[in-house]
């Protein structure tokens, strides 16, 4: 079965990416909403992942928080990136003897 894109290690990352960037400006989502067609809780939905956005939205909220699409989606490349060395990691360590067992 197919996985939803919204409960994946990617989207989570990607709602990580655009909290932690909020928070860094010390916005609130107040003030995110403020700029954009949204209410303060739909930003909250978007950020739990309640709310899916499609990549229009995503770039509406790249640019009230004061960054570019395609600077987001860089960033978004790179922790995704370092998502999979790390999952790759835990697969390799997972498939080796153990040492009780030698």
């Amino acid at each position: 079965m197919v996985q939803k894109s919204t409960h994946t290690a990617e989207y989570a990352a990607m709602l990580r990416l655009l909290v932690e960037r909020r928070k860094s400006l010390r916005l609130h989502q107040a003030d995110v909403a403020a700029t954009l067609p949204f209410k303060q809780p739909e930003i909250s939905k978007i950020e739990r992942g309640e709310r899916r956005i499609d990549v229009v939205e995503l770039r509406m909220i790249c640019t009230a928080l004061h960054m570019s699409l395609p600077e987001f989606v860089a960033k978004l490349e790179e922790r995704i990136a370092a998502l999979h060395a790390t999952e790759s990691a835990a697969d390799a360590r997972a498939a080796e003897p153990s040492a009780k067992a030698r």
